[in-house]
């Protein structure tokens, strides 16, 4: 390349860095703040097992549910959840059934 071409590149290069800021400096002016992506929402089985985890016991479906409605501000059907919850101890997945509709952790947890 000659020197011509070289300081052309360069050039450029700072026009399209420059572009860039000014255009970040425009969006902060008008108000406009990056926003950052919402955070994961979890599925009501892992809300169940997480209020399950913190309570460190077993615990009767109507407290599960007032628990993730306070703890999560996430109200749970109950038929719905109690029919996940049975699945899931059927198949030995996280869950057992301590007495009717009183689920806790496997493993005590």
């Amino acid at each position: 390349m000659d020197r011509d071409n070289v300081e052309a590149s360069i050039l450029h290069a700072f026009e399209v860095v420059l572009e860039a800021q000014l255009k970040a400096v425009k969006r902060l002016r008008a108000g406009a703040v990056e926003e950052k992506p919402p955070p994961k929402r979890m599925s009501q089985i892992d809300l169940v097992y997480d209020v399950l985890q913190r309570a460190g016991a077993s615990m009767h479906v109507s407290e599960i549910i007032d628990r993730v409605e306070k703890t999560h501000g996430v109200r749970l059907d109950r038929e719905s959840i109690v029919s996940s919850l049975v699945k899931k101890v059927r198949r030995g997945d996280r869950f057992v059934r301590a007495d009717r509709n009183v689920f806790g952790l496997k493993g005590g947890k």
